[in-house]
């Protein structure tokens, strides 16, 4: 084992299951990630701390906690097709493609977008489609989608997302500017649903 898989295995074990993440499926999909290949010019050790990081362009990579966290409230179990808003470096992407069947991500910043489509192909990630566009319009050629999957943190959430999510699916992100709340959003054949999940922050969905 070198250094940056124990650094994961600890990453795993300390900031993860340690905070009450149980599910073996999301334990396994962040040991099988390596987070440093995301992050351009960060050693390691760095990498695998309990914290944002920067990744240029203004934007970060997401605490694991927290991705693991939204995993977990996703409640994907494998054969879900997912939609992620905010491709960033492309790490939650590929969490979500050991988790989900298929993942179609959104970039806006082109810069971003082409990096995170070259390491998740170096990574072999078959299931995930990067696709350059906004995330305040979706992605609607391949909708309705089982869950939608905030990487970026928008005022409120974008009607044409909402209408992207399957009956029975879920959306789940931050939302809000100032003070941001992680939420889950669950469409049922009556409208939708939305339950708080804790204080966060985020960059804001451009």
């Amino acid at each position: 084992m070198d250094l940056s898989e124990q650094y994961r295995e600890a990453m795993v074990e300390e900031q993860i299951a340690a905070r009450g993440i149980t599910d073996g499926r999301i334990l396994h999909a962040f040991k099988m990630v390596p987070r440093h290949l995301f992050i351009p010019e960060v050693d390691p050790f760095s990498a695998y701390s309990d914290s944002p990081l920067s990744i240029g362009s203004g934007q970060t990579i997401s605490q694991p906690y927290i991705v693991a966290k939204m995993c977990e409230l996703s409640d994907v179990q494998g054969h879900e097709r997912v939609l992620e808003i905010g491709t960033g470096s492309g790490y939650a992407a590929a969490i979500l493609s050991f988790l989900a069947k298929e993942v179609f991500t959104l970039e806006l910043l082109r810069s971003l977008h082409s990096r995170a489509e070259k390491i998740l192909k170096q990574q072999e990630c078959h299931s995930v489609h990067c696709i350059e566009g906004n995330g305040y319009e979706g992605y609607e050629e391949a909708a309705p989608y089982d869950v939608i999957f905030l990487s970026a943190a928008p005022s409120e959430v974008p009607r044409k997302l909402l209408q992207q999510l399957k009956i029975g699916g879920r959306l789940v992100g931050p939302i809000g500017r100032g003070e941001q709340y992680l939420v889950k959003i669950q469409r049922d054949k009556t409208g939708f649903k939305e339950s708080r999940h804790g204080a966060v922050r985020f960059v804001p969905m451009k």
